[in-house]
């Protein structure tokens, strides 16, 4: 074998590995936790509140954003962002500016990684639900969050933070949830409240996933 022979199979190698601990759907790549990246960030940095991992639902939120479209450089928080990649997506395909808050901030070294990887920047938010103030949302077009309603004692916190949404403005939330007891009692206030729908999402394509979409409000019309 000859030396170009053998950097052709040292390459094809490589790319086999890369491809083995990443995913890629919707122009947005995801690390899994065997990416070596991932692995060394998770010796120094142990997020606490189930942000140990990128969470399926997300794919919904993308998929239904491709298909309904986002005005470009729309204001976009993602609440309850963990790794990001919801927001990122908006970034990356509409030009959003994108904030993720999360309460838990060992998780925004795993977004800010999934931000290098894929060419976009992304804002970092340390706050609870319950401690976002309405001023805190003026400006905002969207707000978006995929499996962030699996407790109880969540329900409040977030239908609270949707209330002060939409008393300033905000065009629209989009909650997903693989349709936990909580989310869906969320919902029913949400719904009560503001109207909207829940709608059942499923993608089996790019990626296979599936969840429940909460969606209250609309954002403009887009051409896409």
């Amino acid at each position: 074998m000859n030396i170009t022979s053998i950097q052709q199979s040292d390459m094809a190698k490589k790319k086999k590995k890369e491809k083995e601990t990443t995913r890629q759907a919707y122009g947005i790549t995801v690390l899994k936790a065997s990416d070596s990246r991932v692995r060394e960030l998770k010796k120094n940095f142990t997020p606490f509140i189930h942000g140990n991992k990128f969470w399926n639902s997300s794919w919904c939120v993308m998929d239904f954003l491709s298909q309904q479209g986002l005005p470009s450089e729309s204001r976009v928080l993602e609440i309850g962002c963990g790794w990001g990649l919801a927001g990122m997506y908006c970034a990356k395909n509409y030009g959003a500016e994108v904030r993720g808050m999360d309460a838990d901030s060992a998780v925004f070294p795993y977004l800010e990684l999934h931000a290098e990887v894929n060419e976009v920047e992304m804002e970092t938010w340390r706050c609870k639900f319950e401690k976002v103030k309405k001023k805190d949302l003026k400006g905002t077009s969207l707000i978006i969050g995929a499996d962030i309603c699996f407790w109880d004692e969540m329900v409040e916190p977030v239908y609270k933070l949707i209330k002060k949404a939409m008393k300033v403005g905000v065009g629209q939330v989009i909650i997903a949830d693989p349709g936990r007891p909580p989310f869906h009692r969320l919902s029913e206030k949400v719904i009560k409240k503001f109207g909207g729908e829940v709608k059942e999402w499923k993608i089996d394509e790019e990626v296979k996933a599936e969840a429940f979409l909460l969606i209250a409000g609309s954002l403009p019309e887009t051409s896409s």
